[in-house]
């Protein structure tokens, strides 16, 4: 009888959740307090992915908030929220995927209760961020990546 391959069991854990930089300016306080409220607010969103040991790795997702009412810039956020976690048994495949969309929806709702509370204490209305779709953020970047792939079968 042929011996079944043993194929390595999936682990995934979390072994610390923590904000690794925290930054809030209000550059046109006190006169934004005393102006018409009218936010426009610009989001931007990043992960960064770094290998720590084998199948430990740090995520870390980096929000940055500004937000300008009457052209004027009333505040700036950003936070980056990290977490360490170990993954094991994952194909090569599937490791893009749990560490570029997994993982940072994992760390996105502290850093949204981490902006909601920054924006609270620096006297600004409450700002709750919308889900975001990881899934598709991933998704987008490897197509964006795979358009910036020279074909192998382009002729010079």
């Amino acid at each position: 009888m042929a011996k079944e391959q043993q194929v390595p069991e999936k682990q995934f854990s979390i072994q610390k959740i923590y904000i690794k930089d925290l930054s809030f300016e209000t550059p046109s306080s006190p006169k934004i307090f005393i102006e018409k409220w009218e936010p426009v607010v610009d989001l931007n969103l990043s992960s960064q992915i770094q290998s720590l040991e084998e199948s430990l790795f740090e995520v870390a997702l980096t929000i940055t908030i500004t937000v300008k009412s009457s052209e004027s810039t009333a505040y700036l956020v950003e936070v980056s929220q990290a977490g360490i976690f170990t993954l094991s048994g994952f194909t090569e495949e599937e490791m893009g995927p749990m560490l570029g969309s997994f993982c940072p929806n994992i760390l996105f709702p502290y850093a949204r209760e981490a902006v909601s509370d920054l924006v609270a204490k620096g006297g600004f209305p409450q700002l709750l961020l919308a889900p975001v779709n990881f899934d598709l953020l991933y998704a987008q970047q490897l197509h964006y990546a795979q358009q910036q792939t020279p074909s192998s079968d382009t002729i010079n």
